[in-house]
């Protein structure tokens, strides 16, 4: 990633944005952070490109503009975008069931009481639709909440933050549809395994697997050239770290830094990709952009619109469901759409940004957002769980807005 046009050509002063550098770099020196790559554009230009530490701390290798890093959950909102394109080919509407081509998920049992060893069932009034993958508000969930019977189900069966050796995806899909809902398809909203669900419906309304379909219609047109689920070149990739519980500082996560550099055994719509600044900053100015850059089309400006639309049940925000994971982010103000958060009220979520703004992050706390109003991208890499670890993303957010002065 390199700077493009002098910031002042895009409305910035080019001093109160080093005040990112300024930032970041202290959580760096001082320990918080191994190495982290920041890049804001505006008005299709890359504007400032912030970087410091390392990739590796044992071995002093440094962050550099290429380096690979794991996007986590960043992955989520490619896997909608592809799921989406079905949509606009008319194989498939927002409002079908998903049953018509995962028969797994044709008779859910949803959770009426009773504990993780002895649930008690009802069976849902309303099948599991499209839209309800693409907004969370399935009745799955994630394993590593630890807040529901039903997550204790999942950890048990070996969901928590991965999938078991030697299942694929629809291996996975299959014993996902066998657990109880946490509630009722459409009426809450719970971050779930639903991505990965979604991932799943789209290697069967593709006939191939999830790999393949992203790179025909996604990575192939954006020429994004080092995103996938794993990387040949791993002495590019980034080294995963953990917050020690105490201290914060990194540890070194031996458990996940095998992570990206071998094929997977289940490709992991929602978490499992790698990717570089690059790679990610194209994506982003696709969306941008209504679905389309450098002369390829990859969605209808119309069906961007929708994605970044809030299509939460009563079109409540995300405080409505409480934030048991994300203590990163408010969730006061922020809505949910087809595979992004999206910002309704910036007063009520206390933060410098506009509405319409859609955005999303990864667990090892990375980060992007889309400004339209603004006509900005802006995201974050670095590799250190959890993402709630430092209040990185709203941090950011005030050193990019501070420094627009048009």
């Amino acid at each position: 990633m390199n700077v493009e046009t002098d910031p002042s050509s895009a409305g910035f002063d080019g001093e109160r944005l080093k005040r990112i550098d300024r930032h970041f770099d202290a959580y760096v020196d001082d320990g918080r952070l191994p190495g982290y790559l920041a890049v804001v554009s505006r008005h299709g230009r890359v504007v400032h490109v912030a970087s410091h530490g390392d990739r590796d701390t044992e071995s002093g290798a440094p962050v550099e503009h290429d380096t690979i890093w794991r996007i986590f959950s960043m992955t989520k909102p490619i896997t909608s975008v592809a799921a989406m394109t079905f949509v606009e080919e008319g194989l498939i509407d927002l409002t079908d069931p998903i049953s018509q081509w995962l028969p797994e998920f044709a008779v859910p049992q949803v959770y009426a009481k009773g504990s993780a060893l002895r649930p008690v069932t009802e069976a849902a009034t309303e099948p599991i639709r499209l839209w309800h993958l693409l907004t969370h508000t399935a009745g799955l969930t994630y394993g590593f909440h630890h807040t529901h019977p039903i997550d204790a189900m999942y950890r048990a069966q070996g969901y928590e933050w991965g999938t078991p050796p030697g299942l694929d995806l629809a291996a996975c899909s299959r014993a996902w549809a066998g657990f109880p809902l946490v509630f009722q398809p459409g009426s809450e909203w719970n971050y779930s395994v639903a991505t990965d669900v979604l991932g799943r419906l789209v290697e069967v309304l593709a006939g191939k697997p999830l790999d393949e379909v992203f790179a025909e219609r996604i990575f192939g047109p954006l020429g994004m050239t080092d995103t996938g689920f794993w990387t040949k070149e791993t002495d590019r990739l980034a080294t995963l770290y953990l917050a020690h519980p105490r201290t914060k500082q990194p540890v070194r996560n031996d458990a996940f830094g095998a992570l990206g550099t071998a094929r997977p055994d289940c490709f992991s719509g929602g978490g499992g990709l790698v990717s570089t600044a690059a790679d990610y900053h194209r994506f982003t100015q696709m969306l941008l952009r209504g679905g389309s850059l450098d002369g390829v089309r990859v969605l209808g400006p119309r069906t961007v619109d929708l994605m970044a639309s809030n299509h939460l049940p009563g079109h409540v925000d995300l405080e409505a469901y409480g934030r048991p994971l994300f203590a990163e982010m408010p969730f006061d103000g922020f809505g949910f759409g087809l595979g992004f958060s999206v910002l309704e009220d910036p007063i009520k979520a206390k933060t410098l940004s506009s509405p319409g703004e859609f955005a999303w992050g990864g667990a090892a706390s990375t980060a992007f957002w889309v400004d339209p109003v603004e006509d900005l991208t802006v995201a974050f890499y670095t590799q250190l769980l959890p993402s709630s670890t430092h209040p990185i993303r709203q941090q950011l957010r005030q050193l990019v807005y501070q420094a627009i002065v048009d």
